[in-house]
């Protein structure tokens, strides 16, 4: 066998290639083709975009759509992750500056009312995706399985955030961390969002102050309800 084929580490000839060009286009489309699908999931619904809907609107071949995403509900689920985080890396909400101040807060109404602002900014990207994704839950298996990964994340992102509240005082619920977190969990639906702010009209502040207002009530004893308590 050759060193070519053995790829020899001794000869600078056989590295493997790695075209960066090629690299950036890859990106180049695989975001051409999210934001494709972002756009006619949120006009024609899901059930009314193909495949080919999205190829077309991103201006690639058919078979790239599928072998860049493999089916429309993983398309689906990488427009979601894309809204909930901003961008297509791979870091967890958790981790993202946006959410830092969550964990720098030192009382728990200033760790809600960070939080809230959070859930303002997903929100906003977020809210009428996850509209879509409910309506088409109805009617196809593989969305009603990602909705209720999505009913189970935010869940588990108000268990997070409950949980950074009692380290630093008290709950009204006391040592009832479910209570506490079905409530977190009502507050952190995008569909609060959608209702208020893009069907109603509120502009975003007057969202943001409200959402952080309402979850120190619920949450908080009266005492505690300011962000500087």
């Amino acid at each position: 066998m050759s060193d070519v084929k053995r790829g020899n580490p001794g000869n600078p000839t056989t590295r493997p290639y790695r075209s960066a060009l090629r690299e950036e286009n890859a990106r180049r489309t695989r975001a051409a083709i999210a934001a494709a699908a972002r756009e006619l999931f949120l006009t024609r619904g899901y059930g009314g975009t193909s495949l080919a809907d999205v190829a077309a609107l991103a201006q690639v071949a058919r078979p790239t759509v599928s072998a860049t995403f493999g089916s429309k509900p993983a398309l689906l689920r990488q427009v979601l992750d894309e809204a909930l985080a901003g961008d297509d890396e791979p870091v967890p909400v958790a981790q993202r500056p946006w959410f830092t101040p969550v964990w720098d807060a030192t009382t728990p109404a200033e760790v809600l009312t960070a939080y809230a602002q959070v859930c303002t900014l997903i929100g906003g990207r977020a809210a009428q995706i996850f509209e879509t994704t409910r309506r088409a839950a109805d009617d196809t298996p593989e969305v009603a399985e990602l909705w209720q990964t999505l009913l189970r994340n935010r869940r588990a992102g108000a268990r997070m955030v409950v949980e950074r509240a009692r380290t630093l005082g008290q709950l009204r619920q006391g040592d009832d961390l479910h209570r506490a977190v079905d409530i977190l969990w009502i507050f952190n639906d995008p569909a609060l969002y959608d209702s208020l702010v893009l069907h109603c009209g509120w502009p975003v502040e007057d969202f943001q102050r409200w959402l952080a207002e309402r979850m120190c009530d619920a949450l908080l004893p009266a005492d505690q309800r300011s962000p500087r308590s």
